[in-house]
């Protein structure tokens, strides 16, 4: 009876010995392909591709902005901002005429009979000083906005490769012009009233000669002589994206022009001697 209680016991205990090791593994088990379920849910989560850019969305200076309803995105580099609304269209009112009686004890005031607005963005050829109708043209806002951007780059450009030519400072340049016309260190044979007579026939005709343009694409780009290599006439889509990397590249200059001035005016120092910390 003790030995078949013995062998009966011993039974037990291996049985359960036995079966301990099988249901630790199927928990091991179970706990390991959810570890890899979840890092297959990790590395698929990091291999998802970021979201595309959304190509018929609305480029604006500021994200979650309304483009003001002015500016319609036709023109190059427009990106809606306007804060102050300074090419919104002008709108003028008409009232009617006061009363003026003087037996009466109130005379009202004349109230708005109609609205009228201005014809803007138009051209006079006849007058070449001022020929927009409208100073707050959004085209004239555009032709001053290139003109400024594109002189901007020659000023910043020029200012540089005068500095590495002749070492003198571009802000420091007429100084040195106050002993003697000197251009890259060339002597010439002008004096300064004189040069500033050619500056201003010269500049003066080419303005005037400017405002006789009253087509207003031909103003913002003439074209012809100016674009030698017909790079604007092979396409429009490459017209478009030329004309939208110059107004970028002149806003920047103009950017840059300004950092210039307030580098020169605050430190006294010229643009290369400014970059001699990198030294």
């Amino acid at each position: 009876m003790k030995l078949s209680a013995l062998l009966l016991s011993t039974f037990v205990l291996s049985s359960s010995a036995a079966a301990a090791p099988a249901s630790v593994t199927g928990r091991t088990g179970l706990a390991r392909a959810g570890r890899t379920g979840v890092r297959n849910v990790r590395v698929n989560a990091a291999k998802k591709k970021p979201q595309q850019a959304d190509p018929g969305a609305d480029p604006l200076w500021l994200p979650n902005t309304q483009r003001p309803a002015w500016l319609d995105g036709s023109l190059p580099g427009d990106r809606g901002f306007d804060p102050l609304g300074l090419s919104k269209p002008a709108e003028y009112l008409q009232f009617d005429v006061d009363q003026l009686d003087q037996n009466a004890a109130v005379n009202k005031a004349g109230k708005v009979v109609g609205k009228y607005q201005g014809a803007i963005d138009q051209v006079d050829g006849a007058n070449q000083l001022s020929p927009y109708s409208d100073i707050f043209g959004l085209k004239r806002f555009r032709e001053c906005e290139l003109i400024h951007g594109r002189w901007a780059m020659l000023a910043t450009l020029g200012a540089i490769v005068a500095e590495l030519s002749t070492g003198v400072p571009w802000d420091q340049a007429g100084k040195v012009e106050l002993d003697g016309a000197r251009y890259l260190d060339f002597n010439l044979p002008f004096t300064l009233p004189q040069l500033t007579l050619f500056e201003v026939l010269l500049m003066g005709g080419a303005e005037i000669y400017r405002n006789t343009e009253t087509d207003l694409e031909k103003r913002l780009y003439p074209g012809g002589a100016f674009d030698p290599l017909g790079l604007s006439s092979k396409s429009p889509d490459q017209t478009q994206r030329l004309r939208e990397a110059e107004i970028k590249h002149g806003r920047l200059a103009m950017v840059a022009a300004f950092g210039c001035a307030v580098q020169a005016f605050t430190t006294g120092e010229g643009l290369i001697d400014n970059l001699s910390f990198l030294n």
